[in-house]
């Protein structure tokens, strides 16, 4: 359960739990089918057969040559595209791969069958590929930024709306005069190129406003999760090397709180929806300042920036620690929007739907990318609601709709409606549709296609399923791999730490084999480069060396992934001390400091649970504290002032002892295992109530949490 600013409208009637093994996967999900064309060698025929076993062999032979033709013609249209499209230097070593490939492979023919099964899936994603290739070179050529890019789309569609939600309705001429008066204001303040200016702002159309006017002098722009507070709030902006910060008004107690935190030279100004309303302490006003700021160009005398700067931060909590902020580029933001638009078949008339945060990759990039990079119209929502997400469809007039997985399960247990089916919406998009849920999810509300994407925000793996194969999330080519480097390779499922030969290399996982999944990280490459955190030894740790070859690097994501025979892509688990609750990622060690500050700097560690059909693990903190020193009513009202509600623990477990290892540290993993049972756990155990108090966990609550009685 959660406090009130995280919950989910109208939730309904929820689906019924799928069977579940004890390590709270679905037993009901097969596995990934392999098709078996091989033929009997035997000589004989089935009793109730009447086709003599000559026509078999007859068979099995015209469709090995089907497959033989239909593969050669695969590897040669997809090579010469590679070769016109990417020089010989990438045509050449891609048709020698192809070649060995084929050689080596035990029967060579069956290479053939997966090129022929696979041929569509990977042709299509190799078109996007080198559409956007060509897309990121010509831009790069022209040294164009985001807004370039997004200037041709206001002199195109001047009056045409970009950002629409219940109350605002911008066009492209709006956004950019409104982006302007931001440059020419904080131009006049003396901030310049590489300055870096916080933003903490919720869905509105100032917030890409804001953010866009300042990468027009070259301000670097942090997006703050608005649900952070106290510590986390402060680092976020501290870590970035903020010299100022820009917030809303309905976030002016968050900010009062941690004044006496920041640094004196953080300068504040304060947005509020009515010009001339009293701002907060030495914070001056935003509204009236723009009022009188120059909105049809820029500084001339502001430095431009370039096509390789860093554009925005984006906060992600990465495998342990607090909030790190992810660098993105111009170059990054356009792969990454462009990278969907191509590979999804968006278009310029598509009207886009997401009540994702937009200061999130996938609300703030691959959504609201599309209208700034390529003219659609994108329609927002300050706040997520299951019983509104296909009423806004059916109000904006949605083509394209953007969820993410826990999304997916309250909107299909909400009651039926009659915007089920009256919505335009042709594709929805995101990422973490379960598998159990994703063919009642398109066929209660008629969607024809489902792109689902995988991919850290500063990472350089990232993936798409664009064929709506249930549960993947994506595939790597098993004609070409080395098209786009990718890979999975064995590592230890508690550490992460990738499992290395004899030769000191990291090894390749087979078909079915679950592993770690990497990205090769090559420079000056868009596509491959890693820009990693603004902390440089954060981003030391994302990184590993001599993955296949002495000297050469990867991104690893710290993610389990495995792929099946013909190369679809499935999410297993997660490694490392981060989990994901409510679509937000929970650093454990985060938790864990506040937790013990909190309950009087008491021995804490914090892990993640399963709770049967529920996405993700919901927190749980393990506090030593064997006199019951803890006042249970105080430490919810502090832990809410430092921690948003997504990472509060929903299970507390007081210890009576403690089991170290030999670093000192609690045995989590252990914990782990014994979960939140009260039949199995003799110390007292609580449950976070959805006013946000902790109420004791009794065999009663337990039950009623299996049965599916309770709602998180």
């Amino acid at each position: 359960m959660t406090s009130s600013e995280n919950k989910v409208e109208e939730h309904g009637q929820q689906p019924p739990p799928p069977q579940l093994n004890g390590n709270g996967s679905d037993n009901s999900k097969s596995s990934p089918v392999v098709i078996d064309i091989d033929v009997k060698r035997n000589g004989t025929a089935d009793n109730d057969n009447k086709t003599p076993v000559n026509s078999d062999r007859g068979s099995s032979v015209f469709l090995r040559v089907v497959s033989c033709v239909v593969g050669v013609g695969i590897l040669t249209a997809i090579v010469t595209l590679i070769w016109y499209y990417m020089g010989w230097t990438f045509g050449l070593p891609a048709l020698l791969v192809a070649l060995l490939v084929i050689l080596l492979t035990k029967p060579g023919w069956r290479w053939f069958y997966i090129a022929g099964a696979t041929a569509k899936r990977d042709i299509t994603a190799l078109y996007a590929y080198i559409k956007l290739l060509h897309l990121i070179k010509k831009y790069e050529k022209k040294n164009m930024t985001i807004a370039d890019i997004f200037h041709t789309n206001v002199s195109k569609n001047p009056d045409k709306i970009v950002i629409l939600s219940e109350t605002q309705s911008w066009t492209f001429r709006q956004l950019n005069e409104y982006s302007n008066r931001i440059a020419n204001v904080f131009h006049s303040h003396g901030y310049k190129k590489g300055d870096v200016v916080a933003l903490l702002m919720e869905n509105r159309a100032e917030f890409v406003g804001t953010w866009l006017g300042l990468s027009k002098i070259g301000v670097i722009t942090p997006l703050i999760n608005t649900n952070l507070r106290g510590p986390s709030l402060v680092h976020s902006i501290t870590v970035a090397k903020c010299s100022a910060l820009i917030y809303g008004e309905s976030f002016t107690e968050a900010v009062e709180f941690i004044l006496k935190d920041l640094p004196s030279n953080v300068a504040l100004y304060q947005y509020n929806n009515e010009a001339r309303t009293p701002v907060s302490g030495n914070a001056k006003d935003l509204t009236t300042l723009l009022e009188t700021a120059c909105k049809d160009k820029i500084p001339a005398s502001a430095e431009r920036p370039s096509h390789h700067d860093k554009l925005v931060y984006i906060y992600t909590s990465g495998t342990t620690g607090l909030p790190k902020a992810a660098v993105i580029s111009h170059s990054r933001y356009l792969f990454i929007a462009a990278g969907i638009h191509f590979t999804l078949r968006f278009q310029e008339k598509d009207i886009f739907y997401t009540p994702l945060p937009l200061y999130h990759t996938a609300g703030g990039i691959m959504s609201m990318g599309q209208g700034l990079l390529f003219g659609s119209t994108v329609s927002i929502r300050k706040k997520f609601s299951a019983s509104g997400y296909f009423a806004d469809c059916v109000k904006f007039n949605a083509t394209v709709a953007h969820y993410i997985g826990e999304m997916a399960r309250y909107i299909l247990a909400t009651p039926p409606s009659e915007n089920d089916r009256k919505h335009r919406v042709r594709l929805v998009f995101g990422n973490g549709l379960r598998p159990q849920i994703w063919p009642q999810f398109v066929e209660r509300f008629g969607i024809k296609q489902v792109g689902e994407f995988y991919g850290a925000t500063e990472g350089n793996a990232n993936i798409m399923n664009h064929d709506n194969t249930v549960g993947a999330i994506g595939f790597v080519s098993r004609i070409l791999p080395q098209v786009y480097p990718i890979s999975i390779i064995r590592a230890d499922p508690d550490t992460g730490e990738p499992i290395r030969g004899p030769d000191g290399l990291c090894q390749l996982c087979k078909p079915n084999e679950p592993g770690v999944f990497i990205g090769k990280i090559i420079k000056g490459n868009p596509s491959r480069e890693f820009l990693g955190y603004v902390d440089e030894k954060a981003s030391a740790k994302k990184v590993v060396c001599d993955v296949f070859k002495k000297g050469d690097m990867a991104f690893i994501s710290g993610d389990l992934l495995m792929a099946d025979e013909k190369g679809y892509l499935y999410f297993k688990d997660r490694t490392g001390d981060t989990f994901r609750w409510k679509g937000e990622n929970v650093s454990t060690s985060e938790v864990e400091a506040q937790v013990s500050n909190v309950a009087g700097y008491k021995d804490t560690v914090v892990y993640g649970v399963t709770i049967p059909n529920t996405e993700g693990r919901a927190g749980m903190a393990a506090i030593y504290d064997p006199e019951r020193q803890v006042d249970l009513d105080k430490f919810s009202e502090n832990l809410a002032k430092v921690l948003p509600a997504y990472a509060r623990p929903l299970f507390l477990r007081f210890l009576t002892k403690v089991d170290l290892t030999g670093t000192f540290k609690l045995r989590k993993v252990d914990l782990q295992k014994e979960g939140y049972d009260p039949s199995v756990i003799s110390d007292a155990m609580y449950y976070q109530t959805p006013k946000g108090k902790y109420e004791p966990l009794t065999k009663e609550i337990y039950d009623k949490i299996l049965n599916h009685e309770m709602r998180f």
